[in-house]
């Protein structure tokens, strides 16, 4: 198939088999604002070279299989990456209509250029040079720069979504200083919905329960394996009206494939950890479903999830999402799963 030239003069690949595109996915508003997210959302981090290196090739070959296969909907971040994420999303969705796609992203870390550091990123998680460093601001001032700055990178004139990004350790001044900012940039239209991203719960409650969010993202906190986003956070999600986009839904690998050395919350999975994770397996295969799709979907089945936000790196992991949003699980698979490992929810 003759490729299209994408922005930057870069060759954009076709479909891997160079089949028909797919209808966009379901849109689901997220919260009381006009923002949406498809059911399957892509996430950035991997484009911005999470743990190993990918080509300019390889992730414009990732979005465009995640877009032929009706993924509208992409979340990315400064800290992916060093801006590398947010920069390769941008010239992707440059020559797409605006109206057809939203994005978000997340502020509290700002980049500030280092020209003296040497070597790579990876002590964070990046294959990227080490050319900035990262500075926590969650001050008013710092929360519209890292807007604006992410708007640079990613050469749109708006995103649709802003999260606070991890403020585990200013939860305070997140609240007393970056919320009202985010609020204001709503107000004045630069925004559509905003929220607040982490990989726990307490703080994400708090935001739900004292301002006026529109989105909670909830990274690992309810899955398969961990469903302690149900003691409150889900629970005020819904009685609030505010939406719920669940990630790391795989617990950074072990769900996708339970084996020895899988890990679980980005550590070395425990025994009995990895045991249960086998028998989820197990149950699966009992049914003819993969784990992973099992994973993937359990979370859509709590009426305050939105949407399910699932990392790629690749075309084949773009493709493979997509097939397991749209298998068709038995409700059988989940009556079992909530009999033998008390996972509560119904058929999403």
């Amino acid at each position: 198939m003759p490729s299209e030239r994408a922005p930057g003069g870069r060759a954009r690949a076709g479909r891997a088999e160079g089949g028909p595109a797919h209808a966009p996915l379901t849109r689901v508003p997220l919260g009381r604002s006009t923002a949406w997210t498809t059911r399957l959302a892509f996430g950035a981090a991997g484009i911005g070279n999470l743990y190993s290196t990918v080509t300019d090739e390889d992730a414009d070959r990732t979005l465009s299989t995640a877009w032929d296969r009706g993924i509208r909907s992409f979340d990315t971040a400064p800290h992916y990456g060093l801006g590398l994420s947010e920069r390769r999303l941008g010239a992707f969705l440059r020559d797409r209509p605006r109206d057809t796609y939203t994005v978000s992203t997340k502020v509290g870390r700002l980049l500030v250029p280092d020209p003296g550091a040497t070597g790579d990123d990876l002590a964070h998680g990046f294959a990227v040079p080490a050319a900035y460093r990262r500075v926590w601001d969650f001050g008013a001032d710092g929360i519209r720069r890292g807007l604006e700055e992410s708007l640079e990178r990613l050469g749109l004139d708006r995103v649709d979504t802003v999260y606070l990004h991890d403020p585990d350790d200013h939860a305070d001044q997140a609240l007393r200083e970056a919320y009202p900012a985010l609020e204001r940039l709503r107000a004045e239209g630069v925004v559509r919905a905003i929220g607040v991203g982490m990989n726990q719960t307490a703080i994400p409650t708090r935001f739900v329960t004292e301002t006026d969010i529109d989105v909670v993202l909830l990274a690992g906190r309810y899955t398969l394996l961990d469903r302690s986003g149900l003691a409150e956070l889900l629970p005020a999600a819904r009685r609030r009206g505010v939406s719920v986009v669940a990630g790391g839904v795989f617990n950074s690998g072990l769900l996708a494939d339970p084996r020895p050395g899988a890990t679980y919350d980005y550590a070395a999975a425990p025994p009995r950890t990895l045991a249960r994770a086998l028998g989820l397996r197990e149950i699966c295969a009992r049914h003819g479903v993969p784990l992973r799709a099992a994973a993937a979907r359990f979370p859509l089945g709590h009426p305050a999830v939105a949407g399910v936000l699932l990392g790629l790196r690749s075309a084949a992991e773009a493709e493979d999402a997509a097939d397991m949003l749209a298998l068709e699980i038995p409700e059988a698979l989940w009556a079992e799963l909530r009999r033998e490992h008390d996972t509560p929810g119904a058929n999403p």
